[in-house]
């Protein structure tokens, strides 16, 4: 697998579990070790609202939102990479749905590749 595959890999299985963690699906302690493993130490977040978020605070957020919206869907579009032997840029829009309310944000994601495995560095998401 080249280090676009992981990128795309990474961003698609990441989503698909935190759209079952939101859904309350799946053992929750192997779920949130899954969901946080995927991340590098410096991991850092700018949200559609333009707070920083921290790897510490995301993984604190976590537990609390665990089942709380069965019914909320995500759905990723237009994945675009570039990568490096060690680094890759990518953008992708992300829809998320919960009864009538959809929300949609543009995202733009810095990973690092190490080994077999696709890390977030940073994420910035934008409303749309």
């Amino acid at each position: 697998m080249n280090n676009t595959e992981k990128i795309i890999k990474e961003i698609k299985e990441f989503h698909q579990d935190i759209e079952a963690w939101f859904q309350g699906e799946k053992d929750q302690d192997s779920l949130y070790k899954k969901l946080l493993s995927g991340f590098d130490e410096d991991f850092k977040m700018i949200t559609g609202n333009g707070d920083t978020i921290t790897l510490g605070a995301f993984s604190e957020w976590l537990p609390g939102s665990y089942a709380q919206f069965p019914n909320r869907s995500i759905v990723i579009e237009n994945i675009e990479v570039e990568a490096t032997e060690s680094h890759g840029l990518a953008s992708y829009i992300e829809i998320q749905t919960t009864g009538a309310t959809v929300t949609r944000r543009k995202s733009s994601a810095v990973f690092v590749i190490r080994g077999e495995k696709a890390f977030w560095l940073h994420l910035i998401e934008n409303w749309i």
